[in-house]
């Protein structure tokens, strides 16, 4: 018998029973769905997270005190575990691969207009902070190196803030805000960024000179961090070590003592999140790759069902001159049929479930066509290993004991 014959009767076998052909491809429908979705939300919140990333700066760099919190718990305050303007200094004068450099200082508080008030934050930069953190004015102006050593209470309003204190669309510039109860002047509006990978609403901020943060906010001369920009992506690593090293001298630390400042940049961060995230995606995959695995043991059983219900059909097969490699290649093509039509339904509805997902939730999806063709192929490779077995079963069959089986 012809590939084409077996074709036939494969397919009328299965018209034969629909509803239980059906049933059977769902296992696989549902698996390739669940695949194809689960990695298409992977993919997307990994390539969200590098975008986001790459937004604020693959050359960006920051410097904290280091041991400050163990478990949680502060660990004490010497000056050994500060940051100060003087190694903000050394690092403008001694690093060339560092092209911008400045101080951060930050307080949470409510901030007050008329009868309205907003929860936010304050950080505290100079004239360089908005060119390291990519962030641009819309309207008014950028900080002044004279308003941040002369400790001016001037800052610049982020959109939500702006919306929430003064109605949306509301353009504050030149009005005058409090924050603990400091009045600020609002000398430029920033551009909106949106949330950042981890939820957070980078609008709903307030910058000002950190000088005025420090004194008249947090009453303290260390500051918190040190933000800077390397020359490049590339340079990163070059800018990374001659910081480390101005610092080491900056904190008159001997060659054998350990530093008292963590350096991190951008790079690390990506790199890890990329990790995190390409872990999750696997897990998700293979999380969703199980429903495959029991819908090819479903069509196993049904491959077994269809055996035995056409034990007398195969005796007679067999006794007309049907060879036992027809027989075995008829129930296998069934098999394969049923797992690859049940394989393209599933990634139509998997692409249809990705984009559901994407407007339902506003998540971040990403479906990338290599999971569509790997989730075909192991539909294929299931129905070959699934079916293989029954098949064989049948075409092993006695010819007399077959037409004998009522």
């Amino acid at each position: 018998m012809n590939l084409g014959n077996l074709l036939k009767v494969a397919i009328n076998a299965l018209k034969r029973n629909k509803m239980r052909s059906f049933l059977t491809m769902l296992g696989i429908i549902i698996g390739v769905a669940s695949v194809i979705t689960m990695l298409a939300i992977g993919q997307g919140s990994k390539k969200s997270i590098q975008d986001q990333i790459a937004s604020m700066g693959s050359n960006m760099l920051f410097v904290m005190p280091a041991n400050m919190r163990m478990g949680g718990v502060q660990q004490g305050n010497s000056s050994s575990q500060r940051l100060t303007v003087n190694d903000v200094n050394a690092i403008k004068a001694d690093c060339d691969a560092v092209i911008a450099v400045s101080p951060e200082v930050r307080s949470s508080g409510q901030a007050v207009y008329g009868n309205s008030n907003w929860p936010t934050t304050i950080y505290g930069g100079n004239e360089q902070y908005l060119v390291i953190k990519s962030w641009t004015v819309v309207s008014g102006r950028n900080l002044t190196d004279s308003e941040a050593r002369g400790s001016a209470k001037v800052c610049l309003i982020g959109r939500t803030v702006a919306d929430e204190l003064f109605g949306e669309g509301v353009d504050p510039t030149g009005e005058t805000i409090r924050f603990k109860n400091i009045p600020f002047r609002i000398i430029g509006v920033l551009a909106e960024k949106g949330q950042n990978s981890f939820g957070q609403d980078q609008d709903d901020v307030l910058i000002a000179p950190y000088t005025t943060v420090q004194k008249r906010i947090l009453a303290q001369t260390h500051i918190q961090s040190i933000q800077m920009s390397a020359r490049s992506a590339e340079d990163s690593e070059l800018a990374e070590t001659q910081v480390e090293e101005a610092l080491r001298r900056t904190h008159k630390l001997r060659e054998s003592e350990d530093n008292d400042f963590e350096i991190r940049s951008q790079e690390e961060l990506a790199t890890t999140m990329t990790s995190v995230t390409e872990i999750l995606t696997i897990l998700l995959g293979a999380i969703a790759g199980i429903s495959l695995l029991v819908g090819g043991i479903g069509i196993m059983n049904i491959m077994y069902v269809s055996v035995t219900e056409r034990t007398r059909e195969i005796g007679l097969r067999m006794s007309i001159g049907g060879r036992s490699i027809d027989i075995l290649l008829q129930f296998l093509i069934e098999s394969i049929m049923l797992s690859v039509f049940g394989g393209l339904i599933g990634i139509m509805l998997g692409f249809g479930a990705s984009s559901i997902v994407e407007i339902l939730t506003s998540w971040p999806i990403s479906v990338m066509w290599s999971s569509a063709i790997l989730a075909f192929v192991v539909c294929t490779v299931i129905g070959i290993f699934f079916g293989w077995y029954p098949a064989r079963r049948a075409s092993e069959l006695d010819p007399i004991d077959a037409l004998r089986y009522e």
